[in-house]
């Protein structure tokens, strides 16, 4: 194919893809978010005021032991999504916004503005 050819088939690249290094990265978060209870979890915190839920306000909400919940909370901190914060006997879990930010970014067709529904 030559290269007039390429430059009528092929559209033109609006922003850097992503880099080896940040798929990793973004492959880690949605392996996070992408098991039902830790996507639950993450939508349970940041439907609280401020995107911030005590730990004790997440494990009612499941059918699930409190070690369980722990485990998942762990993986969703590991991978960057949430932070906690221990105030007192209990853990205040938040989501990490640039994280998502980060996520959503990548989804995002480069031309959003050209994206009609």
């Amino acid at each position: 194919m030559s290269k007039q050819e390429a430059e009528a088939c092929c559209s033109p690249v609006l922003r850097e893809p992503l880099s080896a290094e940040q798929s990793a990265d973004l492959a880690r978060v949605f392996k996070a978010i992408g098991e039902p209870v830790r996507l639950r979890l993450l939508s349970l915190i940041a439907s609280h005021a401020g995107g911030e839920a005590c730990v004790c306000d997440l494990t009612g909400a499941f059918e699930l032991s409190g070690p369980t919940i722990s485990h998942h909370l762990k993986v969703l901190r590991e991978a960057g999504v949430i932070e906690g914060e221990r105030r007192g006997t209990w853990i205040y879990y938040r989501v990490r916004p640039e994280t998502l930010r980060a996520v959503s970014s990548a989804l995002v067709p480069a031309d959003a503005g050209a994206v009609t529904a």
